[in-house]
């Protein structure tokens, strides 16, 4: 909370002062503050061998960028790549930081000039001769007094050689990664001994060769943002057992972590002069690749992930689309199409197959306005993925409302149009094919909370390539989804078995109506995650303004032209209000999930931590609108035997909710080639973690769970047991 107040003072401030003063003060774009470029080690590349490629920021005198760990107030740069297809990027090294002051505060981060790190792989049937053009978004802060924050879409075109020529590295950036890469911290040579007291931590480096008169300015820079009080004087002694150095802690009410993972950095008298060190402790950082003609190692990754090309992405997707189908989000809307072809069934074999092309038209459409819109805004710099709109309150509340109003009208108590099959069927009498189209609309809006098999993969790969790549596999998912009703309406034998339309489908649409009600009181639930209690009595009321609407409305037909008026105005009135309750919705409920059933709310440094010191770590990364996590947690990760197992194997159970925009998680699931949730995976301690499906059964955790070693009982106790 001071880190946040921190910032937003800051930055009010810089806008403020770009504002009010402009030019008096000199205060220019961010652009002009902050000079970021796209750099790569090597003069071409070569398929499947990995390279370095670097992002360079070069900032205007006096300003200052962010570590991965900002201190007390800030931001740290985010990088989000745009790859040529089967193209894969690891994660970023990044240089040791030095200790910037502001007022009171202590900031970490960068001067002058620094360059992330990161390696890039391409794929093994990468053609040459071809240039390939790689692109990133680049977001930042940049603060002197005043805070600005700023956006850079960097992009760089490389030759391709062939597999086995030598390529050797740029001259022209040769000396930039030599010295960026001597910046990034190399795992501690020494052992480390750590300590806690009430108010102060103590970290022991055990290096004997350091010498008081051969060190100075030393400093460390812990990854956990809340583990120190950032401002604090760091105490250093030197003797003959080596360095340490006194801190404070950043809240003395919590535990003492059991380890503090870190970088630790001292500039040390040589005889070419001094030089400055930087060591990671507790955590070896990634290292950066070698230069281009040397042997490297790619980037351990998911065979899934590592092995996508543009087929297998839509290959995935289309079976993910078929999948969908049987998700329980859909469920509602199936009963919307089963009655939908029920109605038509009277109408000759031509007429339904419109019915069902149109149907695929909606769907394909709303998939494909959709990805546009999230392929956008993630080229615009928005940290989002897939289920994004579901990440506003606004968007939940008006889902609820329109669900709740085709519930209404179902049950007979208004009606809307002719149709049934959704309310875009009012829109015409005269073919009725807009409501198929409609109603394939809808059904994509409901599907979107759902995840199925084979969904995540093909999501996560299309929102890394170009835009036509990934509307490609969207409008593949999209046909997967559609592809039964269409054929359905499509296959001559279906259409003879089906009934003919007669009075008892009133009697029908009542009973489907209740699926209708139970999806737009599942998304009030959702809203009420989101937007606490204030937030849902104004929800709750707008389902009442609904209900007074339709109920005002029906009654103006048949009325004397007077009440007809009178009614429908009241109807309007409502809807007026309406609108205004779901705009004032706002998420106001706290972002951090609380500890409740053995669970720990995820944090990035909390899983370093852990994976630091070899504990098996349990990740589930969740949202309260994805129907698919809401069944996995109630069905498997809260039965008793998998709760048990975690326990016997000291397993550290850590919940990252998306409910609500999270750019810490949207990262997280970034890093791992997914955009949506569910994502689970198990840490064994050391190594690349073990991705689960998005569909559990509790006999899939427990095998995964098996492979790991039991501990005593002593150790495998939740937090909430000790």
């Amino acid at each position: 909370m001071i880190r946040f107040l921190a910032l937003l003072a800051l930055t009010l401030s810089g806008l403020a002062g770009a504002s009010a003063q402009g030019s008096a003060q000199g205060l220019k774009p961010p652009s002009d503050l902050v000079t970021a470029s796209l750099v790569a080690e090597p003069a071409a590349i070569r398929p499947g061998e990995p390279f370095t490629v670097g992002i360079r920021m070069v900032m205007r005198p006096d300003w200052h960028v962010y570590w991965r760990n900002p201190g007390d107030s800030g931001l740290p740069p985010e990088v989000t790549w745009a790859l040529p297809a089967g193209f894969t990027a690891g994660a970023l090294d990044w240089p040791a930081p030095h200790r910037i002051p502001v007022a009171h505060l202590m900031n970490f981060g960068y001067e002058g000039e620094t360059v992330l790190l990161a390696q890039v792989t391409p794929p093994e049937t990468l053609a040459p001769g071809r240039p390939v053009t790689l692109k990133a978004h680049l977001s930042y802060l940049v603060c002197e007094r005043e805070c600005v924050p700023g956006t850079a879409d960097l992009r760089l075109t490389l030759p391709v050689a062939q597999a086995g020529t030598s390529t050797g590295t740029n001259p022209q950036t040769r000396a930039l990664f030599a010295q960026s890469r001597a910046a990034v911290p190399v795992p501690a040579p020494w052992p480390v001994r750590y300590g806690a007291t009430k108010d102060r931590l103590t970290l022991t480096v055990e290096a004997p060769a350091l010498t008081p008169d051969g060190v100075k300015a030393v400093a460390f820079f812990p990854y956990a943002e809340t583990a120190i009080e950032n401002a604090a004087p760091q105490d250093v002694r030197i003797d003959a057992a080596g360095l340490h150095l006194g801190l404070v802690r950043g809240n003395a009410e919590e535990p003492a972590p059991p380890t503090l993972p870190g970088v630790l950095t001292f500039e040390e008298t040589t005889a070419d002069g001094p030089v400055r060190r930087a060591y990671a402790l507790g955590e070896a950082p990634a290292i950066a690749a070698p230069a281009a003609d040397a042997p490297a190692v790619a980037p351990a990754l998911p065979a899934e992930e590592d092995s996508l090309t543009l087929w297998s992405a839509v290959g995935l997707a289309f079976l993910g689309g078929l999948v969908l189908n049987l998700m329980p989000c859909v469920f509602p809307v199936l009963s919307i199409k089963v009655l939908s072809l029920v109605r038509h069934s009277g109408e000759s074999p031509g007429r339904v197959r419109l019915h069902g092309l149109a149907y695929t038209a909606g769907v394909l459409a709303a998939f494909l306005g959709l990805a546009g819109l999230l392929i956008g805004l993630k080229g615009a710099g928005a940290g989002i993925g897939w289920g994004f709109q579901l990440q506003s309150p606004v968007v939940v509340a008006a889902l609820a409302y329109l669900l709740f109003g085709m519930g209404l009208s179902l049950s007979g108590v208004v009606h809307l149009g002719g149709g049934i099959a959704g309310l875009g069927d009012g829109l015409t009498r005269r073919s009725g094919l807009q409501g198929s189209f409609f109603t394939g609309v809808l059904a994509t809006v409901v599907a979107t909370p759902c995840t199925a098999p084979f969904m995540g993969s093909a999501v996560g790969f299309a929102l890394t390539q170009e835009p036509a790549v990934g509307l490609a596999v969207f409008a593949s998912l999209g046909l997967g989804l559609a592809l039964p009703f269409l054929v359905l309406t499509a296959w001559p034998p279906a259409l003879r078995a089906l009934p003919r339309p007669g009075a008892w489908m009133d009697t029908l649409k009542g009973v489907l109506a209740f699926p209708i009600y139970a999806t737009a009181a599942w998304l009030v639930w959702v809203l009420a995650q989101q937007v606490g209690p204030p937030g849902l009595l104004a929800a709750l009321l707008g389902l009442v303004l609904v209900g007074f609407a339709a109920w005002a409305w029906e009654r103006s037909h048949g009325a004397r032209p007077a009440w007809t008026w009178v009614a429908r105005g009241m109807a309007l009135v409502s809807l007026a209000g309406l609108a205004v309750l779901t705009l004032g919705l706002s998420q106001d409920r706290a972002a951090a999930v609380a500890r409740q059933d053995g669970t720990e709310a995820f944090s990035q440094a909390r899983l370093d931590t852990l994976v630091a010191e070899g504990r098996p770590v349990f990740v589930n990364m969740t949202a309260a609108w994805c129907i698919s996590c809401q069944v996995n947690e109630r069905t498997t990760l809260g039965s008793q035997a998998v709760r048990e197992a975690f326990s016997a194997r000291g397993v550290t159970y850590l919940k990252g909710d998306w409910t609500n925009q999270n750019p810490e998680i949207t990262a997280f699931l970034a890093r791992h080639g997914r955009s949506g949730v569910p994502l689970y995976l198990l840490y064994g301690g050391k190594g690349t973690p073990v991705v689960l499906p998005q569909i559990l059964t509790a006999g899939t955790v427990l095998d995964a769970l098996a492979a790991l070693p039991a501990v005593p009982r002593s150790a495998a106790l939740a937090p909430a047991e000790r």
